[in-house]
Formats: C-alpha cells, sequence, structure tokens
C-alpha cells in the first residue's frame, strides 16, 4: 500500500474546493461523467489507429446509487489509468500549485471563479463538494509491468491511501461516499434531472439504472400452438376453430399488442441532429429535434438555421425561429451551449448577439471551454468570432428564404419581424444584410423592401424641403380617421404597431437620406406633408385670441396648448395631435432607450382649431354664453374621442349630451 498527502502547499485547499469549487454544486456529476466520456472517447481513437488491438466491447458509461451505502457510483470501460498515472493525474493537482488557486480565488468574485477553475484541472476534485470520502478502482488499456489495477482512496484531507485493485475489467470506477448535507443526490428523481440537463446529448451511451417499457409483440410469439392434439381435419372444409383464429388474427393486425419489458435506461441520444449532415435531414427531423428539445412547446419553429463550421475555429449547432409574442418576452434561456457534446449553460449572453437572443436550439463548440463565466466571455477572441459568424449565417439564411419563396416569407413576416428589428436596432453590420429583405407593410396589408416602399411614395410624399415623409399609424381602429384623411389625399400609410417600433423608426431615419417618419396623428393633414404655404384663415388675430380665452375655460392648459390653423372648410373644427418627436421619446423610453425621465413626462397634446370651418366662425357669433360653453365642450369631447382619450365618467356624460341634443 502506498500513502502519502496529494501535492497542495496548503491545508485550505479542500475546504474552498468543498464550498466554493463551483457555485451549483451539482456539477460535480458533469464533470465525472465528461472525464468517463474522455477516457472512452481515447479509447476508441487508439483503437481506431490501431494503438490498442483489443475488443472494445460495451463502452456504455454506468450511473448507479446505493442509497443503503450512501453511494454514488461513475463506471466506464475507457483507456484506465496505472498508479504512476494516478500519482500525475490525481495526485498532484494540476501542474498549477495550489497555493496559487488558493490566491486567485481571494481575488475574485465568486461570479469569476468558473474561468479560475478551468486552468486548474480541478474537475474530478468536484466530488469532494458533496462527499465524505472517494474512492477510485481503476485498471488501465494497457499490459505488462507497471499496469497493475489500482484502488486509491481519499477522505477529503490531504491524505490518500493507494493499493493494489482486484478489478478484472478495464475502465474506472469512481465511487462518492455521499455526505449527509448532499443527501439529495442519492434520490432517483435529482440524479435523472442533473443528467438529463448536462448529459442528454453526450457521445458515449450513458446508462442509469433500468426503465420498464411497452414494446409491440412479434407476430408469432406469445402465441401458443393452438392446434396441437387437434385431429386431423376433413380435407376442403374449414372448422369453426380455423376461422375464430383468422378472426383473431385480422384483430391482431388492426390493434398491435404490447408487452412491457424492462430495459437498461439509456439518458442520452449519441448522436443529435447537429452532429448529422443537413444533407442528410428532411424538415421533418429538424421538426422532431425541436420537440425534444422543448417537449411544453406547442408552437412548430418558423425557420432553423444549421450552422456547420470548422474554420478559423469549431462551430455546430441549429437554432430556431420561435413564434414570438407582440408583447416580445425575451427569454435568455432558450439557447443551450453545449462544449463536445456536454451541456455548459443556457445563459449565452456574449456568444449570441442581443437580437438572437429570441431564439431557441443549441449551440456546440469545443473553442469555448465548460468553465465560463461572463468575464471570459467578454474577452475572448473566438467568442466575439462566434457572435459575428453566428449574426452572418442567420442573415445568410434569411436573405435565403425571402428569395427562394418570397409568398411564404411574407405569409411569416409578422412572426419574425422582431427579430430583424431587433437586429436593425441593435447590429450595425446587421442592418447592411437585413436591409434587403426587411419588409413594411401598409395599412392595406402589402409588403414592400425598403427600396420598393421609397419608389412606391416619392410621387406623393415629399415635402417642400424635398424630405421623404414616412407617414405610419400604430393602431388602425384608434387612428381610423386619421389614415382615412391621409389617404384621401393619395397618401400610403404603414402599419407600425411592434413593441419596439419606435426604436426601429428612429434607426431608419438615421439609415435613410432626407426622409421623417410621422405618425398620422401628430399633426393635421396640411402640415404633415407641407407642401405650400398655409391657406388665408377666416378669423382675425382678435377674433382668435377672444375664442382662445373662451376655451381656455374648459381645458386643461397643463394638457393641451391651443393653436389656430388656417385648414380646409371639410376639415374637423376642433382637432388633437400630438407632437411627434415628445410622442415617439416617451415611447422608447417605456421599452428602455436610455432616456428614462421622458417616460415620466405627462403626456401633452395640441389641440388645434380650425379657424376655417363655420362651426368655429358661428361660435364667436352665438349670443348665449350657456350654449357657447356647451358647444365649446361637444366639441373638444368628440377631439377626444376621435383619439380614444375620452372614457369613464366624461365619456357617460359625452353619451347623455348627445342623446339629448337629437331628441
Amino acid at each position: 500500500m502506498q500513502t502519502g498527502k496529494i501535492n497542495v502547499q496548503t491545508e485550505n485547499i479542500f475546504p474552498i474546493i468543498k464550498k466554493f469549487l463551483y457555485s451549483e454544486h451539482e456539477i460535480f456529476l458533469r464533470e465525472l461523467i465528461s472525464n468517463a466520456v474522455d477516457a472512452t472517447q481515447k479509447l476508441k481513437t487508439l483503437s481506431s489507429l490501431g494503438k490498442f488491438k483489443g475488443k472494445l466491447g460495451d463502452l456504455t458509461i454506468e450511473v448507479k446509487v446505493n442509497k443503503k451505502k450512501k453511494t454514488l457510483t461513475v463506471i466506464d470501460h475507457g483507456i484506465g489509468m496505472t498508479a504512476e498515472e494516478v500519482n500525475k493525474y490525481i495526485n498532484q493537482i494540476a501542474l498549477s500549485s495550489a497555493e496559487e488557486f488558493v490566491n486567485q480565488f481571494k481575488t475574485k468574485s465568486e461570479a469569476e471563479m468558473n474561468a479560475i477553475i478551468g486552468h486548474f484541472g480541478l474537475g474530478f476534485y468536484s466530488s469532494f463538494m458533496v462527499s465524505d470520502k472517494v474512492t477510485i478502482d481503476t485498471r488501465s488499456y494497457q499490459t505488462g509491468e507497471g499496469t497493475e489495477a489500482v484502488k486509491w482512496e481519499c477522505d477529503g484531507s490531504p491524505e490518500y491511501k493507494m493499493d493494489a485493485s482486484k478489478k478484472k475489467e478495464r475502465g474506472t470506477e469512481i465511487t462518492l461516499h455521499i455526505a449527509n448535507d448532499s443527501a439529495e443526490y442519492l434520490e432517483d428523481h435529482r440524479v435523472l434531472e442533473i443528467l438529463n440537463k448536462y448529459c442528454r446529448f453526450l457521445p458515449v451511451p450513458i446508462q442509469y439504472g433500468m426503465e420498464k417499457v411497452w414494446e409491440p409483440v412479434t407476430k408469432d410469439e406469445g402465441r401458443g400452438t393452438k392446434d396441437e392434439g387437434r385431429g386431423k381435419k376433413d380435407e376442403g372444409k374449414e372448422s369453426e376453430e380455423a376461422k375464430s383464429e383468422k378472426q383473431e388474427a385480422k384483430s391482431e393486425e388492426k390493434e398491435p399488442k404490447t408487452k412491457e419489458v424492462e430495459k437498461p435506461r439509456i439518458i442520452n441520444d449519441v448522436s443529435p441532429l447537429w452532429k448529422r449532415k443537413p444533407s442528410e435531414l428532411k424538415d421533418e427531423d429538424y421538426k422532431a429535434f425541436y420537440r425534444k428539445l422543448y417537449p411544453y412547446s406547442f408552437d412548430e419553429p418558423l425557420f432553423h438555421i444549421h450552422l456547420n463550421v470548422d474554420f478559423p475555429f469549431n462551430l455546430t449547432g441549429i437554432l430556431y425561429f420561435p413564434k414570438v409574442k407582440r408583447t416580445m418576452e425575451i427569454q435568455k434561456d432558450k439557447i443551450q451551449l453545449y462544449c463536445n457534446q456536454v451541456f455548459v449553460t443556457d445563459s449565452v449572453e456574449g456568444i449570441v448577439p442581443d437580437f438572437l437572443m429570441l431564439l431557441h436550439g443549441v449551440l456546440d463548440s469545443p473553442d469555448i471551454p465548460l468553465n465560463v463565466s461572463r468575464s471570459y466571455l467578454q474577452t475572448d477572441p473566438n467568442v466575439k468570432k462566434i457572435s459575428n459568424h453566428i449574426m452572418k449565417k442567420v442573415a445568410d439564411r434569411l436573405d435565403e428564404l425571402f428569395r427562394e419563396n418570397r409568398e411564404n416569407f411574407e405569409k411569416k413576416w409578422d412572426d419574425i419581424k422582431v427579430f430583424i428589428e431587433y437586429g436593425i436596432i441593435s447590429e450595425a453590420n446587421f442592418y447592411d444584410k437585413a436591409s434587403k429583405f426587411c419588409l413594411l407593410k401598409n395599412t392595406d396589408g402589402k409588403y414592400f423592401t425598403f427600396d420598393e416602399y421609397r419608389k412606391h411614395i416619392e410621387p406623393a410624399q415629399k415635402d417642400k424641403e424635398e424630405n421623404l415623409i414616412y407617414l405610419y399609424a400604430t393602431n388602425l381602429e384608434e387612428q381610423y380617421s386619421y389614415i382615412q384623411a391621409v389617404k384621401e389625399r393619395g397618401y400610403d400609410v404603414l402599419q407600425l404597431d411592434g413593441v419596439i417600433d419606435p426604436h426601429f423608426i428612429n434607426t431608419l431615419e438615421q439609415k435613410f437620406e432626407k426622409s421623417h417618419f410621422t405618425r398620422v396623428d401628430a399633426d393635421t393633414v396640411e402640415k404633415l406633408i407641407k407642401k405650400e404655404d398655409a391657406q388665408p384663415s377666416k378669423l382675425s388675430e382678435e377674433q382668435q385670441k377672444s375664442l382662445k380665452e373662451l376655451m381656455e375655460k374648459q381645458i386643461d392648459e397643463k394638457k393641451y396648448s391651443i393653436a389656430f390653423e388656417s385648414l380646409s372648410e371639410k376639415e374637423a373644427p376642433l382637432m388633437l395631435t400630438q407632437p411627434e418627436f415628445m410622442r415617439r421619446m416617451k415611447e422608447m423610453s417605456a421599452l428602455g432607450g436610455g432616456m428614462s425621465y421622458m417616460g415620466e413626462l405627462p403626456d401633452h397634446f395640441n389641440l388645434v382649431v380650425n379657424s376655417n370651418n363655420p362651426v368655429i366662425g358661428q361660435l364667436l357669433l352665438e349670443p348665449d354664453g350657456v350654449k357657447q360653453e356647451a358647444t365649446i365642450k361637444q366639441l373638444f369631447d368628440l377631439a377626444l374621442l376621435a383619439q380614444g382619450l375620452l372614457k369613464g365618467k366624461e365619456l357617460a356624460e359625452f353619451i347623455r349630451r348627445s342623446t339629448e341634443l337629437v331628441k
């Protein structure tokens, strides 16, 4: 027997490992199984190179729990270790000193620890986070002197024991004697939860216990020989019993029988879809894989993108465009990150551009280590390259879908536009590609590319300064009268009612030359697109002043600014408009646009008085002061109603007055 001290230069290393090695203690099982997979893959490689001549046999990795003995065991049939290798890989904690590890730990926040851990090779030692004692029973694939099986044992202190083992089979068996405060890892449901989280796509089969499944019964299975002892029947005659058997057989064909059998419970799919060639797969394969990833999602994905890159970095994966609700609920845990099929995290900020955090799917890259942190992701050059490449592949795929089948693309536009608009807002590089397939939808339900729409409105929607004015609506019902008024002028109106459209509009104004976006209710029709000087007013300045004083008695000056304009006689006598700039800034701040103070400002409207409308002229001539006030109130309520601002008590009062007027 060999005894000794693990090569650490501080007594504090094990308390730190036990308490702080990983913020999530469940990681220990991922680390042990990852090591087992590595050992198995190395043996397969040696075999393929002819350096291992033996039979590979069953390479399934087993996880076993013994609640009575309070143990959890991980067994592999990989390359195993010799006593010399145990000394090298287990008894010396990495090549860097443990003292350095402790010092670095003291200077880092817990959130940054994962990045440090990866540099010290401490994966195996994560087992001490949940164990009072750990044993390793291992036998190398090699033969000859010095390759005998060996057993190693440590109770969580720097002392260890190592002795010869009776193990006959090649491979490594690691047994954890689970500590009392970690008894949860002896429960089947908890172990299954961890295995399904971290190991469901590992390239080597992982078995955890047995499971009962239902399988179809084979055609002849279980059916006894019914004609045993049966006498020979008259030739050419079919017995009633034979007829009954035929009917029974037909019934079985329609409803195949099943039986319950017990089989090894294999946790993982060793050949996940993203590791296969896209040319071998059909659309239904991708949809089936999506259902496997998200069993509680009932919507089919809109599109998918299969990534397969081997230069200048390695990256495989499948990304799906899901249907997104109009509220744009960004769920940042829908893309799963793997390293060589080992689950790492579902928090992929930094790897995937922000606007693509709305996507679902998987990414797998050996260039991203198992132990990642936000600080690592922000500084690693490979991560930035991966992020840029994903963005490029998404843009290329969308462009391809648009060009191949525009009609189908337009049908799905309302579901995918939030991805594209968000990308245009947040990534300058994405705009260059997206400008070719990003669509604008008008209030008639027609779709246009940026270039197509510019050509569509150029003849009618340029103001006297040669600026192109893009008119838009955010609510087709509430802004119906405004939409109809501008359409009667021959103008076209865009439908921009998405939650991020205020930011999107702002971005487009910066991209488009000599162009402005204006909501249809931002001003009077004549002023939305200023083409000529205003027509003369039928009211003098004195008359306007007198009428303004009458209105100010009934209208909140803090909320409404009264302004007289000489519009067409056909236009309404009073109209409410909301200045484009202030309204848009408030909408942007509501979603988060760096100007949160704007959202706290009260709504402010312009009350436009049409000085050329006959009703306004008659107001000044009305001798009855009470009737004059009532008319102003009625006209003001009509203006509020047109903007959807007349509600509650005020609306009820308006209805009562209107009813009395028609009596």
